[in-house]
């Protein structure tokens, strides 16, 4: 099954939150094969900062809505939004 690169940015409810743990957090609470493989924080605005992450999962229905469930389930998580998605190549041995 092919898999895909989801690229997402993570808001959080306020700049008191610690986005290292959410990130955390979020890495422990995904399923169904769908993992978190890497996030920067970055400057959005006036001291807040947001989380960029890249996720990994398969090209069937209802990985979607499993991140995103995932994503938001976590306490301090304000904003979930799909900046971009590719699948990536497979190696044939």
């Amino acid at each position: 099954m092919a898999r895909l690169l989801l690229k997402a940015k993570i808001l959080p409810t306020g700049t008191e939150v610690d986005l290292d743990d959410i990130a955390k957090k979020i890495g422990s609470a995904l399923k169904d094969e769908i993992k978190l493989l890497k996030y920067t924080k970055e400057p959005l605005a006036f001291g807040l900062y947001f989380i960029n992450g890249e996720f990994s999962l398969d090209d069937k229905e209802g990985q979607m809505d499993s991140l995103e469930n995932a994503v938001r389930s976590i306490d301090g998580v304000g904003e979930f939004q799909v900046m971009g998605m590719s699948r990536v190549s497979v190696d044939v041995k």
